[in-house]
Protein backbone atom coordinates (compact mmCIF):
# COMPACT_ATOMS: atom_id res chain seq x y z
CA UNK A 1 0.00 0.00 0.00
CA UNK A 2 1.31 3.51 -0.79
CA UNK A 3 2.27 5.50 2.27
CA UNK A 4 3.97 8.87 2.52
CA UNK A 5 5.80 10.14 5.59
CA UNK A 6 4.07 13.47 6.14
CA UNK A 7 5.45 15.52 9.01
CA UNK A 8 6.56 12.37 10.83
CA UNK A 9 3.24 10.56 10.34
CA UNK A 10 2.57 7.72 7.91
CA UNK A 11 -0.29 8.78 5.63
CA UNK A 12 -2.00 6.26 3.39
CA UNK A 13 -3.08 7.52 -0.03
CA UNK A 14 -4.47 6.26 -3.32
CA UNK A 15 -4.42 7.77 -6.81
CA UNK A 16 -7.28 6.97 -9.19
CA UNK A 17 -6.78 7.86 -12.84
CA UNK A 18 -3.53 8.15 -14.79
CA UNK A 19 -3.85 11.41 -16.69
CA UNK A 20 -5.34 14.86 -16.52
CA UNK A 21 -5.48 17.60 -13.87
CA UNK A 22 -5.21 16.69 -10.20
CA UNK A 23 -8.24 16.71 -7.93
CA UNK A 24 -8.10 15.86 -4.22
CA UNK A 25 -11.20 14.49 -2.55
CA UNK A 26 -11.50 14.19 1.24
CA UNK A 27 -14.21 12.32 3.13
CA UNK A 28 -16.16 13.63 6.10
CA UNK A 29 -16.08 12.76 9.78
CA UNK A 30 -13.24 10.38 10.52
CA UNK A 31 -14.11 8.00 7.75
CA UNK A 32 -11.68 6.18 5.48
CA UNK A 33 -10.97 7.42 1.98
CA UNK A 34 -12.55 4.17 0.73
CA UNK A 35 -15.98 5.79 0.99
CA UNK A 36 -15.08 8.00 -1.97
CA UNK A 37 -13.51 5.40 -4.26
CA UNK A 38 -16.68 4.89 -6.39
CA UNK A 39 -17.13 8.65 -6.86
CA UNK A 40 -13.41 9.11 -7.54
CA UNK A 41 -13.54 6.48 -10.30
CA UNK A 42 -16.41 8.30 -11.99
CA UNK A 43 -14.53 11.61 -11.84
CA UNK A 44 -11.34 9.98 -13.13
CA UNK A 45 -13.27 8.70 -16.15
CA UNK A 46 -13.90 12.36 -16.97
CA UNK A 47 -10.17 12.98 -17.43
CA UNK A 48 -8.83 13.69 -13.94
CA UNK A 49 -6.33 12.16 -11.54
CA UNK A 50 -8.04 11.90 -8.16
CA UNK A 51 -5.95 11.82 -5.00
CA UNK A 52 -7.61 10.18 -2.01
CA UNK A 53 -5.98 9.84 1.39
CA UNK A 54 -6.71 8.84 4.95
CA UNK A 55 -6.10 11.82 7.21
CA UNK A 56 -3.98 11.13 10.28
CA UNK A 57 -6.17 9.46 12.91
CA UNK A 58 -8.43 8.02 10.21
CA UNK A 59 -8.46 4.90 8.07
CA UNK A 60 -5.15 3.14 7.50
CA UNK A 61 -3.02 6.17 8.36
CA UNK A 62 -1.05 6.46 11.56
CA UNK A 63 -2.63 7.69 14.77
CA UNK A 64 -0.88 10.81 16.07
CA UNK A 65 -2.49 12.63 18.97
CA UNK A 66 -0.13 15.62 19.06
CA UNK A 67 0.04 19.24 18.02
CA UNK A 68 -1.10 22.61 19.29
CA UNK A 69 -3.06 23.56 16.16
CA UNK A 70 -6.64 22.46 15.69
CA UNK A 71 -6.94 19.01 14.19
CA UNK A 72 -8.50 20.26 10.96
CA UNK A 73 -5.61 22.71 10.49
CA UNK A 74 -3.22 19.79 10.96
CA UNK A 75 -5.15 17.83 8.32
CA UNK A 76 -5.02 20.76 5.89
CA UNK A 77 -1.25 21.17 6.30
CA UNK A 78 -0.79 17.41 5.90
CA UNK A 79 -2.66 17.42 2.59
CA UNK A 80 -0.63 20.37 1.32
CA UNK A 81 2.60 18.54 2.21
CA UNK A 82 1.36 15.31 0.60
CA UNK A 83 0.71 17.20 -2.62
CA UNK A 84 4.21 18.69 -2.51
CA UNK A 85 5.82 15.31 -1.90
CA UNK A 86 3.96 13.90 -4.91
CA UNK A 87 5.21 16.79 -7.03
CA UNK A 88 1.75 18.31 -7.47
CA UNK A 89 2.10 22.09 -7.58
CA UNK A 90 -1.57 22.92 -8.12
CA UNK A 91 -4.79 20.96 -7.77
CA UNK A 92 -8.53 21.23 -7.51
CA UNK A 93 -9.41 20.67 -3.85
CA UNK A 94 -12.66 19.06 -2.75
CA UNK A 95 -14.37 17.22 0.04
CA UNK A 96 -17.56 16.55 1.96
CA UNK A 97 -18.51 17.72 5.45
CA UNK A 98 -15.25 17.95 7.44
CA UNK A 99 -13.51 17.31 4.11
CA UNK A 100 -15.15 20.49 2.82
CA UNK A 101 -13.86 22.45 5.81
CA UNK A 102 -10.42 20.95 5.18
CA UNK A 103 -10.62 22.15 1.57
CA UNK A 104 -11.43 25.70 2.71
CA UNK A 105 -8.48 25.59 5.12
CA UNK A 106 -6.09 24.36 2.42
CA UNK A 107 -7.11 27.31 0.27
CA UNK A 108 -6.74 29.71 3.21
CA UNK A 109 -3.37 28.43 4.42
CA UNK A 110 -1.86 27.32 1.09
CA UNK A 111 -3.47 29.55 -1.58
CA UNK A 112 -0.72 28.74 -4.07
CA UNK A 113 -2.05 25.18 -4.37
CA UNK A 114 -5.82 25.44 -4.86
CA UNK A 115 -7.17 26.04 -8.38
CA UNK A 116 -10.80 25.69 -7.29
CA UNK A 117 -12.85 24.24 -4.44
CA UNK A 118 -15.60 21.63 -4.54
CA UNK A 119 -17.59 21.66 -1.29
CA UNK A 120 -20.15 18.93 -0.66
CA UNK A 121 -22.51 18.68 2.31
CA UNK A 122 -21.34 21.80 4.15
CA UNK A 123 -21.65 21.45 7.92
CA UNK A 124 -23.25 24.11 10.08
CA UNK A 125 -26.05 25.06 12.42
CA UNK A 126 -27.27 23.97 15.84
CA UNK A 127 -27.49 20.24 15.15
CA UNK A 128 -23.88 20.07 14.02
CA UNK A 129 -22.76 22.23 16.94
CA UNK A 130 -24.48 19.94 19.45
CA UNK A 131 -23.53 16.58 17.86
CA UNK A 132 -20.01 16.89 16.55
CA UNK A 133 -18.00 17.99 19.61
CA UNK A 134 -19.05 14.85 21.47
CA UNK A 135 -18.66 12.61 18.42
CA UNK A 136 -15.19 13.87 17.52
CA UNK A 137 -13.68 14.51 20.95
CA UNK A 138 -15.70 14.36 24.17
CA UNK A 139 -16.54 10.66 24.01
CA UNK A 140 -12.83 9.79 23.81
CA UNK A 141 -11.91 12.23 26.57
CA UNK A 142 -14.54 10.56 28.76
CA UNK A 143 -13.22 7.09 27.86
CA UNK A 144 -9.65 8.05 28.74
CA UNK A 145 -10.74 9.57 32.03
CA UNK A 146 -12.71 6.48 33.03
CA UNK A 147 -10.50 3.67 31.74
CA UNK A 148 -7.27 5.03 30.31
CA UNK A 149 -6.00 4.18 26.86
CA UNK A 150 -7.46 0.67 27.05
CA UNK A 151 -10.93 2.18 27.17
CA UNK A 152 -10.09 4.48 24.25
CA UNK A 153 -8.92 1.51 22.20
CA UNK A 154 -12.17 -0.30 22.93
CA UNK A 155 -14.35 2.43 21.41
CA UNK A 156 -15.80 1.55 18.02
CA UNK A 157 -13.96 4.41 16.31
CA UNK A 158 -10.54 3.35 17.51
CA UNK A 159 -11.34 -0.30 16.90
CA UNK A 160 -11.75 0.68 13.24
CA UNK A 161 -8.39 2.46 13.21
CA UNK A 162 -6.65 -0.49 14.83
CA UNK A 163 -8.25 -2.92 12.37
CA UNK A 164 -7.16 -0.77 9.43
CA UNK A 165 -3.63 -0.31 10.81
CA UNK A 166 -2.74 -2.80 13.58
CA UNK A 167 0.34 -0.77 14.54
CA UNK A 168 -2.02 1.88 15.88
CA UNK A 169 -2.80 -0.30 18.90
CA UNK A 170 0.78 -0.10 20.18
CA UNK A 171 0.95 3.64 19.46
CA UNK A 172 -2.22 4.26 21.44
CA UNK A 173 -1.39 2.00 24.36
CA UNK A 174 1.97 3.73 24.79
CA UNK A 175 0.28 7.12 25.11
CA UNK A 176 -0.02 8.81 28.48
CA UNK A 177 -3.79 9.20 29.08
CA UNK A 178 -3.19 12.60 30.66
CA UNK A 179 -1.46 13.83 27.49
CA UNK A 180 -4.15 12.25 25.30
CA UNK A 181 -6.83 14.10 27.28
CA UNK A 182 -4.87 17.38 27.14
CA UNK A 183 -4.51 17.26 23.35
CA UNK A 184 -8.14 16.31 22.73
CA UNK A 185 -9.42 18.97 25.11
CA UNK A 186 -7.35 21.53 23.21
CA UNK A 187 -8.69 20.28 19.87
CA UNK A 188 -12.21 20.37 21.29
CA UNK A 189 -11.84 23.94 22.53
CA UNK A 190 -10.57 25.05 19.10
CA UNK A 191 -13.35 23.13 17.33
CA UNK A 192 -16.14 24.82 19.29
CA UNK A 193 -14.56 28.28 19.36
CA UNK A 194 -15.56 29.31 15.83
CA UNK A 195 -18.93 30.22 14.34
CA UNK A 196 -21.73 27.68 14.00
CA UNK A 197 -23.30 29.09 10.85
CA UNK A 198 -23.22 28.93 7.89
CA UNK A 199 -20.06 26.78 7.91
CA UNK A 200 -19.08 25.45 11.33
CA UNK A 201 -15.70 26.76 12.44
CA UNK A 202 -15.19 29.01 9.41
CA UNK A 203 -15.42 32.78 9.76
CA UNK A 204 -17.50 34.64 7.18
CA UNK A 205 -14.41 36.74 6.44
CA UNK A 206 -12.63 33.54 5.36
CA UNK A 207 -15.47 32.68 2.99
CA UNK A 208 -15.46 36.19 1.53
CA UNK A 209 -11.71 36.00 0.97
CA UNK A 210 -11.89 32.90 -1.27
CA UNK A 211 -10.61 33.99 -4.66
CA UNK A 212 -10.82 30.72 -6.59
CA UNK A 213 -13.99 29.33 -8.21
CA UNK A 214 -16.15 27.29 -5.84
CA UNK A 215 -18.78 24.62 -6.47
CA UNK A 216 -21.17 23.94 -3.58
CA UNK A 217 -23.38 20.84 -3.46
CA UNK A 218 -25.66 21.04 -0.40
CA UNK A 219 -26.59 18.19 1.89
CA UNK A 220 -30.08 17.25 3.00
CA UNK A 221 -29.94 16.45 6.72
CA UNK A 222 -29.82 18.63 9.83
CA UNK A 223 -26.02 18.40 10.18
CA UNK A 224 -25.55 19.35 6.52
CA UNK A 225 -28.61 21.55 6.15
CA UNK A 226 -29.37 22.95 2.72
CA UNK A 227 -29.89 26.47 4.08
CA UNK A 228 -26.31 26.52 5.40
CA UNK A 229 -24.95 25.85 1.92
CA UNK A 230 -27.23 28.45 0.36
CA UNK A 231 -26.11 31.01 2.94
CA UNK A 232 -22.44 30.20 2.28
CA UNK A 233 -23.03 30.58 -1.46
CA UNK A 234 -24.31 34.09 -0.83
CA UNK A 235 -21.01 35.01 0.86
CA UNK A 236 -18.37 33.34 -1.33
CA UNK A 237 -17.52 35.59 -4.32
CA UNK A 238 -17.10 33.20 -7.29
CA UNK A 239 -19.50 30.38 -6.51
CA UNK A 240 -21.84 28.00 -8.29
CA UNK A 241 -24.59 26.29 -6.28
CA UNK A 242 -25.73 22.90 -7.57
CA UNK A 243 -28.76 21.46 -5.82
CA UNK A 244 -29.42 17.77 -6.27
CA UNK A 245 -33.00 16.58 -6.91
CA UNK A 246 -33.46 15.39 -3.32
CA UNK A 247 -35.74 16.32 -0.43
CA UNK A 248 -34.51 17.54 2.93
CA UNK A 249 -34.76 14.84 5.59
CA UNK A 250 -35.67 15.27 9.26
CA UNK A 251 -32.59 13.33 10.35
CA UNK A 252 -29.47 14.34 12.26
CA UNK A 253 -27.25 12.67 9.70
CA UNK A 254 -27.58 10.84 6.38
CA UNK A 255 -24.49 8.82 5.49
CA UNK A 256 -22.73 9.50 2.22
CA UNK A 257 -23.26 5.85 1.28
CA UNK A 258 -26.98 6.63 1.06
CA UNK A 259 -26.07 9.12 -1.67
CA UNK A 260 -24.74 6.33 -3.91
CA UNK A 261 -27.61 6.73 -6.44
CA UNK A 262 -26.63 10.41 -6.76
CA UNK A 263 -22.97 9.81 -7.59
CA UNK A 264 -23.42 9.91 -11.35
CA UNK A 265 -25.06 13.34 -11.12
CA UNK A 266 -22.43 14.57 -8.66
CA UNK A 267 -19.54 13.35 -10.81
CA UNK A 268 -21.05 14.81 -13.99
CA UNK A 269 -21.45 18.21 -12.35
CA UNK A 270 -17.96 18.20 -10.82
CA UNK A 271 -16.39 17.25 -14.15
CA UNK A 272 -18.22 19.98 -16.09
CA UNK A 273 -17.44 22.58 -13.40
CA UNK A 274 -13.73 21.79 -13.32
CA UNK A 275 -13.38 21.60 -17.08
CA UNK A 276 -14.78 25.13 -17.40
CA UNK A 277 -11.96 26.54 -15.25
CA UNK A 278 -9.09 27.91 -17.37
CA UNK A 279 -5.70 26.29 -16.88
Amino acid sequence: MPFALIRNVQIYYQIIGDQGPWFTLSTGGRRSHAEFIPLAKKIAEGGFRVLLHDRRNTGASEVSITGQDGEEIIWADDLAELLRQLGIEKAFIGGASSGARLSILVNQRHPEIAKALVLLRLTGGETAASRLPKKYYQQFIDAAKSGGMQAVCETSDYQERIAARPENLEVLMKMDPVEFIRVLENWLSIFVSGPKYPVMGVEESTLRAIKVPVLIIPGNDRTHARENAIAAAQIIPAVELFQLPIEDQDADIISFTQWAPLEDAIATKIISFLKDIPE
